[in-house]
Formats: C-alpha cells, structure tokens, sequence
C-alpha cells in the first residue's frame, strides 16, 4: 500500500501539537447551532488536516467535521475529525482526539487516532494489524458482560429524548461498569488495545467511528449495528467489541428494543 498510513500518522501527529497548544492557552468556545460546541482549535486543525491532504493526495476526497472537505470521482475518500472531544476541550478537560480514516470505493483501509496529551498513537491498516505507538494491539480476552468494563456516549442534542440511558442503565448493571469519556474515537481506540471490552453509541458521524471502526476490526474485535445487522459508517448505531462478548450484548439490546428490562429504573 503507498504511503497513506505513515502520512496519516504524521498529518495527525502536526494536529495534535496543534491542539495540544491551544489547549494549554484555554481558548473560549462559541455554539454551533444551539447546543454543539465549536472552538478556534477546531478550524484551525481542520485547516491543517485539509491542507496537508489536499497536498499529499490532491486527487482524493475529503469529508470533514467542519465542512472544509471536498468530494471526487477518485474512489479515495478521507474521514476528518479535527478535534474529537471538543466539549472536553472547551472546557479543559483532559480527553480529546484528532482522527482520520480513508476509505477506498467503500472499504476503510487505513486510520489514526492520536490523543496528544498522552502522547497515544493509534494506528491500523486494512490486513495489517493495529498498533498502539508501534506496538501491536489486540482487543481483551473477557468472555462475559459480567467481566467486562464498556462504554458509550450521548448527544449535545436533545439528550432529554435520546434512549440510550434505558441502555446505559442495563450495562451498567450486567457489567464492572459504564464509563462516558465524551468522545467516540478514544472509546474505540481503547475497545482495540483492550482498555474496554465494548462501546456502543447511537447516532454518531463517520468521521467520529471510521478510524476506530478499523482499529477495533484489525485488533481481531467485532463491530455490527445494535440489533446485528452489518455496520454502516452512516447508519443509526454502533456496536463494537472484543467479538467474544458480542452474541450476549446483542441479546440484551434485543430485550431493551423490546421494553424488556432486567433491572427495572430506580423510581425517585
């Protein structure tokens, strides 16, 4: 394969510093819409992604978080996050990311994700394996949801609308617990070198999940939708694991689908 990994990792290496930068002088935020948060540290690393791209690969599209990207007829298309976490950054907490991920005639076949304040390189390439700063990753060995640490998000959105807390509530309770760091990439990441066993999350972008999609795949784990179906990078949810604790979650979601629950929410 050319060089797309190795530039990928040194496009968002540039990134992090970038943001790692910003981060120290605590730039003030604005909203986006009325409830996503947007900072100077997103635009200007999605300037330099873009940048960088458009000069190592002037042929391929991009699709970014910000709307700076472009589409081709090539069959190359990058996934761009500039700042994964902004909400944390805003608000100087320590956990946010730069992600990228290509994707060719549909296939992911490359992707990063860098967490600059530890200094985290994740890195995979389709049929090659998945590394963590050059080391080889691989997903848990837990067989069990009762032995397992997870992991899930929710929207700036209308949260007060958003089901995932009847999910959130299940696993918390069949599971060592559910941990919410406020961003999808990271979580992904950290399913692929075995942090976590699980993450699921509903409504996320593809530049949030493509490059940790691949991670997790290349890491031998598993990823499906949350009903079993084939993954999407556009579809409605996501499931991804270690692959040995998939068929028990996907049954347990398939019991809340259905209004079905274990353990019933504590009344007030």
């Amino acid at each position: 394969m050319p060089s797309y990994l190795e530039t990928a990792v040194e496009i968002a290496r540039e990134s992090g510093a970038l943001l790692a930068k910003l981060f120290d002088r605590h730039i003030p935020f604005e909203l986006k819409g009325d409830f996503d948060l947007v900072t100077e540290a997103d635009r200007s690393s999605e300037r330099l992604i873009i940048e960088r791209l458009k000069t190592h690969f002037p042929s391929h599209g991009i699709v970014a978080e910000e709307g700076g990207g472009h589409e081709t007829t090539s069959g190359f298309r990058w996934y761009v996050d500039p700042l994964d976490g902004t909400t944390n950054f805003a608000h100087g907490f320590p956990c946010f990311n730069t992600t990228l991920a290509l994707e060719q005639d549909g296939e992911l076949i490359a992707g990063v994700i860098y967490d600059p304040i530890r200094d985290e390189m994740f890195a995979a390439e389709r049929g090659a394996g998945a590394y963590l700063n050059h080391r080889r990753i691989k997903v848990s060995a837990a067989r069990r949801l009762e032995e397992s640490l997870v992991a899930t998000g929710f929207p700036s959105r209308k949260r007060h609308l958003n089901i995932n807390i009847y999910f959130y509530h299940q696993l918390a309770m069949a599971t060592h617990g559910v941990r919410r760091c406020g961003s999808a990439a990271i979580d992904l990441a950290y399913v692929a070198c075995g942090r976590l066993e699980a993450f699921w999350e509903f409504g996320l972008n593809p530049w949030d999940m493509a490059a940790g999609r691949l991670l997790v795949e290349e890491a031998g784990g598993r990823c499906s939708g949350m009903r079993g179906e084939p993954h999407q990078l556009r579809g409605p949810d996501l499931l991804a694991d270690n692959g040995l604790i998939h068929d028990e979650t996907l049954e347990l979601f398939s019991e809340i689908f259905r209004g079905e629950y274990r353990v019933p929410l504590p009344k007030i």
